[in-house]
């Protein structure tokens, strides 16, 4: 890994370096937290969790062939190198934003209430038509997420695509400092983490502090028809492009034709040009996903063809509008993560299949003090929408029960406490042919049931 030798890796940590001198210029092949996957040439980052202390394994990481470790204890005197720091998060932390600078390459760094993961990815599809891309592997998006991605860089990489999630003020500007963004990309300014920030503003405050450490070339690419991001004029004298389906000013969107589960047609505006394009995964939030992806493939030089052939190209991920064939099933799996935005994006898409539609819809997390209410607005729309079955999962997931009874009171609408009593009823609810939505916030693990879905 470019530069990072043991002696740069205490420079850049303020650690102080234990170990046999004739070690301190040797390159770490790669760094990790996980003692199971110890790599030979490696650095173990020993970190500190709630169950499990990580410093407990470092004597066998060694032995596995890893070249040091990153300790906050004094480890006495060792055979092996070791780096003694006060904290292991902040050393990795202190370690990834030297290790990006050694890199020199352009940052892509996306932030947003909801959508992070499908721009992220729809943004890697695009640039990966012209340049050799890193991008953010599943959840690995917060403090400690973000420097092991950056880890993963390698010299013959040419763009890092970063996905850079918060639940409180602070958190960002920590971020971007290891990240320092060419880019700038905000999806939008949703109802997420208001336990922490309170409200729409407050999420607003959070999630620009992005640009804190914006490179002065930089670029900034904001949803337009976002009512708080388009109040974002300027950002250290960068004017924002801005993307759309209402608002025209930058890169727009029109001719939105829903293609059922295989997708999403659109035609995209840059300018007085514009080209038609198929996105391989249903929902009218793909659009601003496609577009975010065409602004920033024209920041980086590609051409509208190279751009429609990424968008195109588009996979789904696991947990993210992912669709199995089950053979007995249609399965919406989109259970990774879920709040009231894009609960209601996801049963709109259901609401296009050509079959019966079941909703097996969970509780929202971290929603403040609103979570009833806003449990209850979500039963209002499954309601309204063409679903045949509701089924609620959990405690507060009981509020939208209610509410869609009351708002639809012909309609099949279920409620169940525990994950496991609903898995217990599924098989006499759910019919052969039956299209499922599965979505729920990361804590209810509904990734279970859509493994049960794919065994029925």
């Amino acid at each position: 890994m470019k530069n990072l030798t043991l002696e740069n890796i205490a420079k850049a940590c303020s650690g102080t370096y234990r170990g046999p001198q004739e070690k301190k210029n040797e390159e770490v092949s790669s760094v990790f937290t996980d003692s199971r996957k110890a790599a030979a040439g490696g650095l173990f980052v020993a970190i500190k969790g709630a169950r499990t202390d990580a410093h407990d394994f470092i004597d066998s990481v060694m032995k596995a062939g890893a070249l040091a470790a990153l300790s906050e204890k004094d480890l006495g005197e060792q055979e092996y190198p070791y780096i003694q720091v006060t904290s292991t998060l902040q050393a990795v932390k202190d370690i990834a934003e030297f290790y990006l600078k050694q890199l020199q390459i352009p940052v892509v760094g996306i932030t947003g209430s909801v959508g992070k993961t499908s721009t992220k990815e729809m943004i890697a599809a695009v640039l990966s038509q012209k340049y050799k891309v890193l991008k953010t592997q599943g959840n690995f998006n917060n403090e400690l997420g973000l420097p092991l991605t950056v880890f993963n860089l390698r010299d013959d990489d040419e763009i890092a695509v970063l996905e850079m999630g918060i639940s409180d003020f602070g958190e960002m500007h920590r971020l971007a400092k290891i990240a320092r963004p060419d880019t700038c990309v905000i999806t939008n300014i949703g109802l997420c983490h208001l336990e922490f920030l309170k409200s729409r503003d407050g999420i607003l405050k959070a999630k620009t502090e992005i640009f804190d450490f914006l490179e002065k070339d930089g670029h900034v690419i904001l949803n337009g028809d976002d009512d708080k991001l388009v109040t974002v004029r300027e950002v250290k004298g960068i004017a924002p492009v801005f993307f759309g389906i209402e608002n025209k000013e930058g890169i727009w969107a029109d001719e939105i034709t829903p293609e059922g589960l295989a997708g999403i047609s659109c035609t995209i505006h840059v300018k007085d040009r514009s080209f038609r394009t198929l996105i391989p995964i249903p929902g009218n939030h793909m659009v601003y996903n496609a577009l975010a992806g065409t602004a920033v493939g024209l920041t980086y030089g590609l051409s509208l063809e190279e751009i429609k052939r990424g968008i195109e190209s588009l996979q789904p991920v696991s947990g993210r509008f992912h669709i199995l064939e089950t053979g007995k099933y249609t399965v919406i799996d989109d259970c990774y993560n879920a709040n009231p935005v894009s609960m209601k994006a996801s049963l709109e898409v259901l609401a296009d299949a050509g079959t019966r539609k079941a909703a097996i819809l969970g509780d929202m997390g971290e929603l403040g003090e609103n979570e009833v209410e806003l449990h209850r607005e979500v039963g209002v729309y499954a309601a309204s929408r063409a679903v045949d079955l509701i089924i609620c999962v959990g405690k507060l997931s009981a509020f939208m029960a209610e509410a869609a009874h009351l708002a639809a009171p012909a309609k099949e609408v279920l409620h169940f406490e525990t994950k496991e009593e609903m898995l217990e009823q599924l098989p006499k609810v759910l019919k052969q042919g039956d299209t499922v939505l599965v979505k729920a916030s990361h804590f209810m693990q509904f990734e279970k049931v859509v493994e049960v879905l794919e065994k029925m």
